[in-house]
C-alpha cells in the first residue's frame, strides 16, 4: 500500500470555502503519468498539482519541479494551482520567494504581509498577443448573443503568458452574469482560433470596498465548468487591460471572478508598459488551507 499524503486549499481568497479550490501532493514521487492524471480526476477540482522534491541545489537552480494537471490534460501553466502550491511551499519553508519550475519554465511567487495575511504574487511569462477576433462570428458561432453584447471600444483578442485565452469584454456587469454559455459550441468556435480558452471581463463600477483600485468581474468557463478563479487568464486580461490603455503602465486593479457560483476570488493584478511592449505581469492573492489528508494506493 502507498500512502500520498495531500492538501486542499482555497484560492484568491482569505476566507475557507470561497475562491478557487486546489488540491496539491507534496511529494509525488512514485506517482505515474497515469495515475497523476486519475487523482485530478479523482479529485475533480479545476486543477490538482503534484510536487516532485528534489536535491536543494537543484531546486536553487532550477527551482521547485511541480505538474498541473486539469480532469482531462496535463497544463504547462496555470494561474490558481502556482499560486497556491507556492503558498503551501511558502507555509512549509518560509522563503519569501519561491520558484516553481513549470513546463512554461520558472515561475516565482513573492510572499508579503499584508493586511494582516500573507499575500502571494507571482510574475508570468511576457505577453505574446494574437490574432483580433471577429466579434459577429464569436456571437454567432460560440455564444448566440448579440454582438452589442460586446465593449465596442475593446477589441476580443487572443493572449497567451503561458496559455492562450481569447480575452472577451462584455459591454456591462449585467451581460457578463447573465451570459448563455454552450462549451461544446465555443469548443467548436475555439478549434479554428489561436485560443485555447475564452475568458470574459467587463468594467466594474461599484466600488466594493476598494476605492481607488479600478475593478473588473470575469467569467471562465470550460470542459469541468466554471471556474471560481483563473490566474493564467487575468494575467493575460493584465496584459491586455494594459496594452489597449484600460489601466495605466503600474496601475494596481482588482478582478473579481466566481460571484456567479458562490465562490468570490479576489484576483489582484498589475503589468509594465514601456512604448508598445507590456512585461512583468503580475497576479497576485491570498490562499487558505482547508484540508489536509493521506490517499492510499
Amino acid at each position: 500500500m502507498r500512502r500520498f499524503p495531500f492538501v486542499t486549499l482555497d484560492v484568491f481568497t482569505r476566507k475557507p470555502l470561497e475562491g478557487n479550490q486546489l488540491a496539491v501532493f507534496p511529494d509525488a514521487r512514485g506517482l505515474s503519468d497515469a495515475e497523476m492524471q486519475a487523482l485530478a480526476r479523482e479529485t475533480n477540482l479545476s486543477e490538482t498539482t503534484f510536487i516532485m522534491p528534489r536535491g536543494a541545489a537543484s531546486e536553487r537552480e532550477h527551482g521547485i519541479k511541480v505538474r498541473i494537471f486539469t480532469v482531462a490534460e496535463e497544463l504547462p501553466f496555470a494561474g490558481h494551482p502556482t499560486l497556491g502550491t507556492a503558498a503551501l511551499i511558502h507555509k512549509q519553508r518560509g522563503d519569501k520567494v519561491v520558484t516553481l519550475d513549470l513546463q512554461v519554465g520558472k515561475v516565482p511567487v513573492r510572499f508579503s504581509e499584508r493586511d494582516g495575511g500573507m499575500f502571494g504574487e507571482m510574475t508570468q511569462r511576457d505577453p505574446v498577443f494574437g490574432s483580433i477576433h471577429s466579434k459577429e462570428a464569436l456571437a454567432r458561432e460560440a455564444l448566440q448573443c448579440d454582438p452589442a453584447d460586446f465593449d465596442h471600444g475593446l477589441p476580443i483578442q487572443t493572449v497567451s503568458t503561458g496559455l492562450a485565452f481569447a480575452i472577451v469584454p462584455l459591454v456591462s456587469v449585467a451581460k457578463l452574469s447573465s451570459l448563455q454559455f454552450d462549451y461544446k459550441r465555443a469548443a467548436a468556435y475555439l478549434e479554428k482560433t489561436d485560443a485555447k480558452f475564452l475568458y470574459f471581463i467587463a468594467r466594474d463600477t461599484e466600488v466594493n470596498g476598494n476605492p481607488g483600485l479600478k475593478s473588473f468581474r470575469s467569467r471562465m468557463i470550460f470542459y469541468n465548468g466554471e471556474d471560481p478563479a483563473t490566474g493564467s487568464a487575468a494575467g493575460c486580461a493584465t496584459a491586455w487591460l494594459t496594452q489597449h490603455g484600460v489601466i495605466a503602465s503600474e496601475e494596481a486593479a482588482l478582478i473579481e471572478q466566481g460571484v456567479e457560483i458562490k465562490r468570490p476570488s479576489r484576483i489582484y493584478i498589475c503589468a509594465s508598459k514601456t512604448g508598445d511592449s507590456v512585461r512583468n505581469v503580475r497576479v497576485g492573492g491570498y490562499s487558505v488551507e482547508v484540508v489536509r489528508g493521506e490517499l492510499e494506493l
